[in-house]
């Protein structure tokens, strides 16, 4: 049975497609019908429409619990339905259905938009209005992407049903306190520290709320967008992007992930940004403006669809190039014509959390050098507590050393200090204390790191080493590097000057997960280089 899978064997992948192809040829139908309006496909979009409400549970069997991190049940319960990201967000696909078609679904098929209705009150509003979730806020531990990811589609459910006028001030009410808390958790400068792809769920999702929110209550929310919050947590978006699909990736969050849509250009509108909606625009149309086929959100196609033609034709100037540091997650971006720089400092007690203080990430000419792996496809042992046997959570699996085999622990203790950045028009450097980020056995008295852009030259990283256990570098490619008399070469892209390295082993690593294959295609190289003397400098150009 493929729900029961996730308990049974740790799979979600089998569940999981049928469950998500099944809302994509709903929204493809409605979206047919929509432009064609003639009814050829109303008994299609009935028969999906039916199908959805009679699944037993509209959430993931990975979601399947109602505390946070609680255990997961093998089978939904219907008289329980639990509300996790999922089933928000089929809640608002079929209330943004009911909202378009439901008349004349309800003429074609007597009785069908009542069962419909009955399942979004029965599934999303009522366990809304009468359960505190963790996820709300201030109910169990720091808020994620899950608050306003969940809180938009239940905006959607609750704005777009035939629900009383006070019931929807009162669902309004906690809509905002949930907005409010994960605001009051996210950094002033707008990092999101789950990386580029949960920038969608959660920026994003942030801005889907509002904007549901400024429809019913124009004057409140009207000077939310001028925050230096909201406009930071927009911008961010654009400070990760390295070009095309790739973006700086770390914790969770894949190299290589979608492009822009009509919802980036629009959050730029809303903050007044003109350097996200130049870049949102560029991206999005880079190969063609569609309306999202893919999308399980039907709100999402609309407005694509809707809105895409206000900005088709010639694309607005690129915006020029900018470092950025975001103190929040200890994270620097720097970049000149030729490299774009990653560094990460921060603590590993991150949300999608890998142990990766002090990693490092670098391209040229838009064309990975040193890269951060991201995640396998998930399963029952990536949210659980044998989440740090997975290979790609190791700090040993990322750009960075390791001690006596020793690596990073996990938890908001283990991190950087001492961390200064500087940004300046000629380089761009960070420092950093990481010892701490090591656990006891790595027997480490101090560990020092710094990574410097020289702009216009080359980029530097020099670490020291005190301790006990023998001191050994990782370094991750995507391209297979060539050993020469001054250290490694990536034929036609970059060379790596080693400086107090020895013993270099290169061993090829296939990728066979399709996830990580999304990023990484031909497979990754591990470079491990012996650090005898304990000072070291890699320098690239």
């Amino acid at each position: 049975m493929a729900f029961a899978a996730y308990v049974r064997q740790g799979d979600r992948e089998d569940f999981e497609a049928r469950y998500f192809a099944r809302r994509r040829k709903l929204n493809a139908l409605v979206m047919a019908e929509l432009a064609r309006g003639d009814g050829r496909y109303l008994d299609a979009i009935a028969d999906g429409l039916w199908l959805i409400c009679e699944e037993s549970g509209w959430q993931l069997p990975a979601h399947n619990a109602q505390a946070r991190g609680g255990r997961r049940a093998p089978l939904p319960d219907p008289a329980d339905p639990v509300l996790d990201l999922f089933a928000a967000e089929t809640g608002g696909l079929v209330a943004v259905l009911l909202s378009l078609l439901g008349e004349r679904l309800e003429e074609h098929l007597p009785g069908l938009r009542a069962r419909a209705e009955a399942e979004i009150e029965r599934r999303i509003l009522t366990p809304y209005m009468t359960r505190d979730y963790w996820w709300m806020g201030g109910v169990d531990g720091p808020t994620n992407n899950w608050t306003v990811w969940i809180t938009q589609n239940v905006l959607l459910a609750g704005l777009t049903q035939p629900i009383a006028a006070d019931r929807r001030a009162a669902l309004v009410r906690r809509a905002v306190r949930s907005l409010h808390a994960f605001l009051s958790d996210y950094g002033e400068d707008g990092a999101c520290e789950e990386g580029a792809m949960y920038y969608r769920h959660a920026g994003l999702c942030l801005w889907g709320a509002l904007d549901l929110l400024e429809r019913v209550m124009p004057q409140q929310v009207e000077p939310v967008w001028r925050l230096p919050k909201i406009r930071n947590i927009a911008d961010y978006i654009e400070a990760v992007h390295v070009g095309g699909h790739r973006y700086i990736n770390f914790a969770d969050c894949p190299a290589v992930t979608a492009r822009c849509s009509l919802r980036e250009v629009l959050f730029g509108r809303a903050v007044g940004s003109t350097r996200l909606e130049a870049f949102a625009t560029r991206n999005a149309g880079a190969e063609g403006w569609d309306d999202l086929p893919d999308e399980i959100n039907l709100w999402y196609r609309l407005l694509q669809a809707r809105h895409a033609g206000a900005v088709i034709g010639p694309p607005p100037p690129a915006p020029p190039p900018r470092d950025v540091w975001y103190p929040s997650i200890g994270l620097m971006v720097a970049r000149d014509d030729r490299f774009t720089l990653a560094v990460k400092a921060g603590d590993n007690g991150d949300s999608h959390n890998h142990n990766d203080v002090g990693s490092v990430t670098l391209y040229k000419n838009g064309q990975p050098v040193l890269i951060d792996l991201g995640v396998e496809t998930y399963t029952a042992r990536t949210f659980s507590s044998r989440r740090y046997e997975i290979w790609t959570m190791q700090s040993s699996w990322h750009n960075l050393p390791s001690f006596g085999g020793v690596g990073q622990a996990p938890g908001d203790a283990f991190a950087a200090c001492d961390v200064a950045a500087s940004l300046t028009e000629g380089q761009a450097r960070l420092d950093m204390d990481i010892t701490a980020a090591w656990p006891p056995e790595a027997g480490l008295r101090a560990a020092r790191r710094r990574v410097t852009l020289h702009k216009g030259v080359g980029v530097e990283i020099e670490d020291s080493y005190d301790g006990d256990l023998p001191a050994e570098l990782t370094l991750l490619f995507s391209a297979e590097p060539r050993v020469t008399g001054q250290g490694l070469e990536l034929p036609g892209l970059a060379d790596l000057r080693l400086e107090g390295l020895s013993d270099l082993r290169i061993s090829a690593v296939p990728v066979t997960d399709p996830r990580l294959a999304r990023s990484w295609p031909n497979g990754i190289w591990r470079v491990l280089c012996a650090v005898p003397t304990g000072q070291l400098k890699v320098t690239i150009n």
